[in-house]
C-alpha cells in the first residue's frame, strides 16, 4: 500500500509539474500561490506550518522567488516585526492559471473512478501527523470547503 501511495503522488506530481511548466511555476510555488489566494494574508510562519509540498522546502526562500519574480508582495503587518504576504496583480492571475491546471488533473483523477474512499482512508491515514494538520487547517478555513469526518 506503501508504494503504491508514493507511485501515485509521484505521478500525479510529475503530471502537475509538466503542466505548471507552461507558467513558470513549480509545484511548491504553485502551492504558495494557491494558499496566498485561499487565505491572504499570511505570515511566512503560517506559510511554512500550511505547505504540504515536499519537505525540506524552506518558505522564506521559496517566498523570495515569488517576491523576486513579481507573483508575491510582502508589506507590514500590525507588529513592525511581523511581514504579511499577498499575492500581486500577476501573481492573482497566475494563481488562477494554477487552479485551472489543478482542476483538469482532479477531473483526470476523477475519471478514473470514484476516489471518496480512498480519500476518505488516506485522510484517516493521515490524521495528526504534521501534513496531515496542514491539510485539515487549509479544509477548515477554505471557502466551500467541508472536511471528512474523522
Amino acid at each position: 500500500m506503501r508504494y503504491l501511495v508514493l507511485a501515485a503522488q509521484r505521478e500525479g506530481n510529475r503530471l502537475l509539474a509538466a503542466a505548471l511548466r507552461s507558467i513558470n511555476l513549480t509545484p511548491s510555488q504553485a502551492e504558495v500561490l494557491r494558499l496566498l489566494g485561499d487565505h491572504a494574508p499570511l505570515t511566512i510562519g503560517r506559510v511554512g506550518e500550511l505547505l504540504v509540498c515536499e519537505s525540506g522546502v524552506n518558505p522564506s526562500r521559496l517566498i523570495d522567488r515569488l517576491v523576486t519574480a513579481g507573483l508575491v508582495h510582502r508589506r507590514p503587518g500590525d507588529d513592525r516585526r511581523r511581514v504579511l504576504l499577498d499575492l500581486t496583480e500577476e501573481g492573482r492571475r497566475r494563481e488562477h492559471r494554477v487552479r485551472v491546471i489543478e482542476d483538469a488533473l482532479y477531473d483526470a483523477i476523477d475519471a478514473a473512478g470514484d476516489p471518496s474512499a480512498a480519500v476518505d482512508y488516506l485522510h484517516l491515514l493521515v490524521a495528526g501527523s504534521p501534513a496531515g494538520n496542514a491539510i485539515a487547517a487549509r479544509q477548515m478555513t477554505a471557502p466551500g470547503l467541508v472536511v471528512p469526518p474523522a
